[in-house]
C-alpha cells in the first residue's frame, strides 16, 4: 500500500515508534485511566514532531506532486487538478480512480494522529454499513508517507448544492457555479423539487428526505452514531431514472460499544458548520443516536423549506438552540401539518423524546399520494353503515371527526362551512348538475365520502372531469391537499386516536406511526 522506501537499519525507526504507539491507543477500553491515554497522546505527539523535522525532503516531494495532475498510488488514481471540495483541517477531496471505476478520493494528512484515526473510524463504519444503499459505498484505501487516501462512491453534488440550483422560490435564486450550471442543463435537467400546486415537497424531494432517514436507519442498525449530519454530508447521485440520497463523511462518525447506549467520547469536530448539532453535543452531556435524529430534523426541515433553518440565521443558530426555552417559528410550514408534527418531536430539547428512526421511516410525512387517498377513501368506507367497522369506533370516529370541519375547511363570507365551494368550478356545476347530489357540505364524512367516490370512479368520469382533478394519484391528491391541507392529517389523527390496532386500520400503523 505505500511507495515510501523504508529504512533498511535494525534499530526502530520513527515510523515504527509511531505506529506502535498508535496500535497501543487503539487497543485501549473505556475502562483505562484518562492520564494513560493521555500519556501514551503525548509520547506520540512529540515523537511526530521530531519525525516531522526529519523529514523535510519527503515533505518537499509531496508538495511538487501537489503541481502535477494526478498522482497514482496503489489501486487509487488522484486526480489532482479535479478538486471537489476541501475543509480547514487540511482534508481535500478529488475526482479520481479506484482501479478503473470513478470515484471520489478522499486525502487526509497522517501528520495528525486524530485524523489518521478519523480515516481508519471513517473506513471501518463505511465497511460496517455498507450493505444500504443510502450510505456511500467504500472501495478502498491506500497510503503514502504524508497521506492516507480513501476511494469513496462519487456523487453529483450534496442537498444544500441540490437546493441552490433548485429554489422554492424565484427570488431566492443566485448565480451558480458553471459546474452546478452545467450539472442542471444535463444530469439534472428534469429534475422538479417543489409541487407546484400545494407548494409542498415533490414526490422526488419526499424520496430524497425518505433515503435520508433509510441512511440513518441502517446506521444506527450497526450501533454506529454519524454525529455530523448537516445537508453538506447529505450526497445526491443520479440513480437512474430518479435520485438517490447517501449519508456521507463518517469521519467523526463512531459505534457504540458492547450494550452501551451512549459514547463516552464527547469530543466536537472543530470544522463543523453551525446550526446542525444537538443540544447536548453543544452543551457536552451524554451523546447518544438521538443526537443524530436533532440533526435530521433541521435537514428536514431545511429541505421542506427550500434553504431555511427551525432556530433562525447563521450566527445565532448554536445559541437558539442551546436555549430550552426556544421556540422555533412554524410559520413557513404552518399549512404542512404533517412536517410540523415530525421535525418538532425531531427537535425536542430532550434527547429522550425524539423517536428512534426507524419510527420516523413510517411516519406519514413519507406516505405517497395514492397511499394518502387510499387511506382516506378507507376511513370514508368505514364510515358507511354497512362497512363492518363496530357501531362503537364509528361513533367515535364520528365524533371526534365533525368538528374538526371548520379547521379542515375554514367558513366563508358567511360564516359557514361549505366545501363544495372550494372544489367544483360554474362550468362543471352547470355540466354536471348532479355532481354533488346527496352530500352535506358541512361535514368532514361526506367530504370523505366524495372524495373516496371521485377516486374509485376516476377513470369512468369524463375527460373533463379528469382534466379537472388531476392526474389519478398524484394529481387528484394534489387537487384536494392544495384546497383541504388540513383534510389528510387531522383524518389520520383521529383514526390513530380511536382505531388503531383495528383489523381494518392496523396496516396503515404498523412501524409506530
Amino acid at each position: 500500500m505505500s511507495d515510501v522506501e523504508h529504512n533498511s537499519s535494525d534499530s526502530p525507526q520513527p515510523m515504527d515508534i509511531i505506529k506502535a504507539a498508535e496500535t497501543a491507543i487503539k487497543s485501549l477500553d473505556d475502562n483505562t485511566p484518562p492520564p494513560i491515554i493521555e500519556l501514551l497522546t503525548t509520547f506520540l505527539r512529540e515523537v511526530e514532531k521530531y519525525h516531522k523535522g526529519k523529514s523535510t525532503a519527503s515533505s518537499s516531494e509531496v508538495s511538487s506532486n501537489e503541481n502535477q495532475q494526478e498522482k497514482k498510488v496503489g489501486k487509487i488514481k488522484v486526480l489532482l487538478s479535479k478538486e471537489i471540495g476541501r475543509s480547514a483541517n487540511g482534508t481535500i477531496v478529488f475526482e479520481g480512480y479506484y482501479e478503473v471505476r470513478e470515484v471520489a478520493v478522499k486525502r487526509l494528512l497522517k501528520s495528525h494522529f486524530d485524523r489518521n484515526l478519523e480515516a481508519e473510524r471513517e473506513m471501518k463504519n463505511l465497511i460496517t454499513s455498507d450493505r444500504s444503499q443510502n450510505i456511500v459505498t467504500y472501495y478502498g484505501t491506500e497510503e503514502d508517507y504524508n497521506f492516507i487516501y480513501l476511494a469513496l462512491e462519487r456523487c453529483d453534488c450534496n442537498l444544500d448544492n441540490l437546493i441552490q440550483m433548485y429554489p422554492k422560490n424565484s427570488s431566492q435564486h443566485e448565480p451558480l457555479s458553471k459546474d452546478f450550471e452545467k450539472l442542471k442543463n444535463t444530469k439534472l435537467r428534469d429534475i422538479k423539487l417543489w409541487n407546484e400546486n400545494t407548494c409542498r415537497p415533490s414526490p422526488l424531494l419526499q424520496k430524497l428526505m425518505s433515503d435520508m432517514v433509510s441512511g440513518l436507519v441502517a446506521l444506527h442498525k450497526s450501533r454506529i452514531v454519524h454525529r455530523d449530519l448537516k445537508p453538506q454530508n447529505i450526497l445526491i447521485i443520479q440513480d437512474s431514472p430518479t435520485l438517490c440520497a447517501k449519508l456521507a463523511e463518517m469521519g467523526i462518525s463512531r459505534q457504540l460499544r458492547g450494550n452501551k447506549l451512549s459514547l463516552t467520547d464527547h469530543k466536537s469536530s472543530v470544522c463543523a458548520a453551525t446550526g446542525w448539532k444537538a443540544p447536548e453535543q453543544l452543551l457536552h452531556g451524554q451523546q447518544t443516536a438521538a443526537m443524530d435524529l436533532f440533526s435530521l430534523g433541521c435537514i428536514l426541515f431545511f429541505s421542506i423549506t427550500g434553504g431555511e433553518h427551525p432556530f433562525g440565521n447563521d450566527d445565532d443558530r448554536d445559541q437558539n438552540i442551546k436555549n430550552k426555552a426556544y421556540k422555533p417559528d412554524w410559520f413557513l410550514i404552518k399549512d404542512f401539518p404533517e412536517a410540523v408534527d415530525l421535525i418538532s418531536s425531531l427537535i425536542k430539547f430532550e434527547a429522550g423524546e425524539r423517536p428512534q428512526a426507524n419510527k420516523v421511516l413510517h411516519h406519514p410525512l413519507f406516505w405517497d399520494a395514492k397511499k394518502r387517498l387510499e387511506f382516506l377513501c378507507h376511513t370514508g368506507d368505514c364510515l358507511k353503515e354497512e362497512s363492518t367497522l363496530s357501531d362503537d369506533k364509528k361513533t367515535a370516529l364520528l365524533r371526534r371527526l365533525e368538528p374538526t370541519a371548520n379547521k379542515i375547511v375554514g367558513k366563508n363570507g358567511w360564516g359557514k362551512v361549505r366545501w363544495d365551494k372550494k372544489i367544483l368550478n360554474d362550468k362543471i356545476k352547470k355540466d354536471h348538475p348532479n355532481f354533488l347530489c346527496g352530500y352535506k357540505f358541512g361535514s368532514v364524512k361526506h367530504l370523505l365520502l366524495f372524495i373516496r367516490n371521485k377516486y374509485a370512479h376516476y377513470v369512468h368520469d369524463p375527460e373533463e372531469i379528469q382534466k379537472h382533478f388531476g392526474t389519478q394519484d398524484e394529481g387528484f391528491g394534489d387537487y384536494f391537499t392544495s384546497r383541504f391541507p388540513m383534510l389528510f392529517f387531522e383524518v389520520y389523527n383521529v383514526v390513530r386516536d380511536c382505531c388503531k390496532d383495528d383489523v381494518l386500520f392496523k396496516a396503515y400503523f404498523e412501524g409506530g406511526s
